[in-house]
């Protein structure tokens, strides 16, 4: 820096001119020190660039969520650089208020988890404020802090989005992989990312739901390892504006966990039922009446008679036996009065 002078204006060092990266030899100016057109110009990071596409993911939830939709929503988080955080929203409140917030927050997505009966976990995505919207219940969680997952993965780092072939053939499952797009994607030259690719996220549609991975890529083989987190989601419905608005979509294959509970309930019910009419069957048929099958004449071909004994009665009560005293106990006393003599001795 420049020294300033008493009296005098300061004066400010002059910016070096930006050349670009692609710059040959002869446009490369000699340095003062004497060096000559070998030396190049080192070109700015890629993250430097212009950041064009701004898009900005809230991630929050409501009150109620448990331990695990907790680890989930802190594992999208740092997944994503381009996501930003706020408090839980009371239940009481509705759900047109989230517009709101992400207006607040400055931003144009948002995903917001939804607890219910503290056992029952539903994710909204949303583009805010128009729309659309679509949500889900989210089965089968699984963390990054499970032991399962060996795989990691630079923070900040960009992903690989990869779809199944199933979300061109359908047009709700078009509609949700332009969602899904605009979402899980990191914009190019955002501030917090990295100009890295070394994690897949895949969609895959199976069993009429749509099962989330996160895979890291080896570079040795390119073989993949997962990372995590993974969970499943069962979607619901389609809204064609941000939280709510007409309905463009609904799954007819979805059951609610209500619904589920209850057939559960009913099929250990029709068990026990069940169980209970066969005994009463068993009952009816132990009480019912006898049938009497006629005596066989053939039966006593082969019974010998017996000799009659003549009966005896006694009239006199029968004599009672004298009682044999032990001979050899009073000899066993006398040995153990001797082995007890000994032993004092």
């Amino acid at each position: 820096a420049a020294k300033r002078k008493r009296g005098a204006p300061s004066e400010r060092p002059k910016k070096r001119a930006k050349r670009a990266p692609n710059a040959t030899e002869t446009d490369a100016a000699p340095a003062p020190g004497g060096a000559g057109p070998e030396e190049y110009s080192i070109p700015p990071p890629v993250s430097q660039g212009k950041w064009k596409n701004k898009e900005r993911v809230l991630i929050f939830s409501s009150r109620g969520i448990n331990f695990r939709t907790r680890h989930l929503m802190h594992d999208l988080r740092t997944l994503m650089p381009h996501s930003k955080a706020d408090t839980k929203m009371d239940r009481k409140d509705q759900l047109f208020v989230i517009n709101e917030v992400c207006e607040m927050k400055n931003c144009n997505k948002c995903i917001f988890f939804e607890a219910k009966k503290k056992q029952d976990l539903y994710m909204w995505l949303s583009n805010t404020p128009n729309g659309p919207s679509a949500k889900f219940l989210v089965q089968n969680v699984h963390t990054l802090a499970e032991l399962k997952m060996t795989g990691n993965c630079l923070r900040g780092s960009r992903p690989l989005l990869s779809f199944d072939p199933a979300f061109d053939k359908e047009p709700h499952y078009a509609l949700l992989k332009e969602l899904f797009i605009q979402i899980f994607s990191t914009p190019q030259y955002h501030p917090k990312s990295q100009p890295f690719v070394d994690h897949v996220f895949t969609f895959t549609i199976t069993d009429e739901r749509i099962w989330f991975r996160n895979y890291q890529i080896i570079e040795e083989d390119a073989s993949l390892v997962e990372i995590g987190p993974r969970f499943v989601l069962n979607l619901i419905k389609i809204f064609q504006g941000s939280f709510g608005g007409p309905t463009l979509y609904e799954n007819p294959h979805y059951r609610s966990p209500n619904m589920h509970r209850r057939l559960i309930r009913l099929s250990v019910a029709a068990k026990f039922r069940e169980k209970q009419q066969v005994k009463e069957v068993q009952m009816i048929k132990k009480k019912g009446s006898k049938v009497l099958i006629e005596a066989d004449p053939t039966d006593v071909v082969f019974e010998t008679p017996a000799e009659e004994k003549p009966v005896e009665i006694q009239l006199v009560k029968p004599e009672s036996k004298p009682l044999v005293k032990d001979k050899k106990k009073p000899r066993k006393i006398q040995r153990k009065k001797q082995k007890k003599l000994i032993r004092t001795e």
